[in-house]
């Protein structure tokens, strides 16, 4: 596997596909880690992620150019990604220690009727490289604060940033198999995790295709499965907003990773009493955004992460010039 800069095409790093077998006896020793994780005392679960998170803090800076790096997203972006993604981190060690269970009334005065919560087992998550890391702590951070052992398998286009936190993770003093990480496809770990016996749980962020088809393979099992599935994201700008503002707000939402997330507006909708002022005001704004390497200072917009991606927005504009949408600048 190659990770490219889609910035300026070059390889960042050559890693190699694992195996199944590779796959597999990672998954046996996961479930071995669990064994002994899962009885972990919650406020020492709580405190070694609680020092993940300060190592984060203090990697910083070089996360977020790994993110800018493999993902191509503006360095400023980047780091917003990186704070926000500690927040899962932060927050769920706070959580860890507030697993509770409860006591209901039984209608006997002999009989107590306890629920009590137990970790599942060994989570295998599946995460987008749109946000490689964000996606990845939010999915690890509550497994580990719950006692389970997780398996990430992160999107081929960005895994260093999955490699680099899961190597914090380990300095923080969590066990080497108790969070770890595959570099294979998303087809390969999607099969293995979804018939693995030893995996009890499968998340996903991703496209609703691939996830309404994990979720009829985990079914098979009767498998705990969480899904973040495709979004649509309608834009509405009614008659009496401030133009300027809307604006600001289209643009915030729309090229925010160079337009790369699923919550991206992907319809606008204007009142037509104001659609003339807004277009004139968006299409000014819109050409003054400056777009290049994620690295440089002044780039507001990098790039898409690869080709397919560039075929695909070509193909959305000449679908809209079809049905009449004008180009507001050459695209050449």
């Amino acid at each position: 596997l190659e990770v490219i800069n889609p910035a300026t095409n070059e390889v960042l790093e050559r890693l190699d596909y694992a195996t199944h077998e590779q796959i597999n006896h990672q998954i046996k020793q996961a479930h071995q880690a669990f064994q002994n994780w899962k009885k972990v005392d919650a406020h020492e679960r709580s405190a070694k992620l609680a020092q993940w998170a300060q190592l984060i803090d203090d990697h910083q800076d070089e996360l977020a150019r790994l993110i800018t790096l493999e993902g191509g997203k503006p360095l400023a972006e980047a780091k917003g990604e990186v704070a926000y993604a500690n927040s899962y981190v932060k927050w769920y060690a706070e959580e860890a220690k507030r697993v509770y269970g409860r006591t209901i009334p039984a209608n006997s005065p002999s009989k107590k009727i306890v629920i009590d919560k137990f970790p599942v087992g060994v989570v295998g998550a599946i995460t987008p490289w749109n946000f490689p890391a964000a996606m990845i702590t939010r999915k690890m951070a509550p497994a580990l604060a719950a006692g389970c052992t997780i398996i990430c398998k992160p999107a081929v286009k960005t895994p260093l940033t999955t490699i680099k936190l899961v190597e914090l993770a380990h300095q923080a003093g969590f066990p080497k198999d108790a969070i770890s990480y595959i570099i294979a496809s998303g087809k390969d770990a999607g099969d293995i995790f979804t018939n693995h016996s030893l995996i009890s749980k499968v998340t996903f962020t991703g496209s609703t295709a691939v996830g309404k088809s994990l979720i009829e393979s985990s079914a098979q099992q009767v498998k705990n499965v969480t899904m973040e599935l495709g979004g649509l994201a309608p834009l509405i700008v009614h008659n009496d907003a401030d133009i300027e503002a809307a604006v600001d707000g289209t643009i915030a939402s729309k090229f925010r990773n160079a337009g790369q997330t699923c919550i991206c507006a992907n319809r606008i909708y204007v009142h037509e009493d104001i659609a003339e002022a807004y277009n004139e005001k968006l299409i000014e704004k819109v050409h003054a955004l400056s777009v290049g390497d994620g690295l440089k200072e002044e780039v507001k917009i990098g790039p898409l992460i690869d080709n397919q991606a560039v075929e695909k927005v070509l193909t959305h504009i000449k679908d809209a010039q079809e049905k009449g949408g004008q180009l507001s600048r050459s695209i050449e």
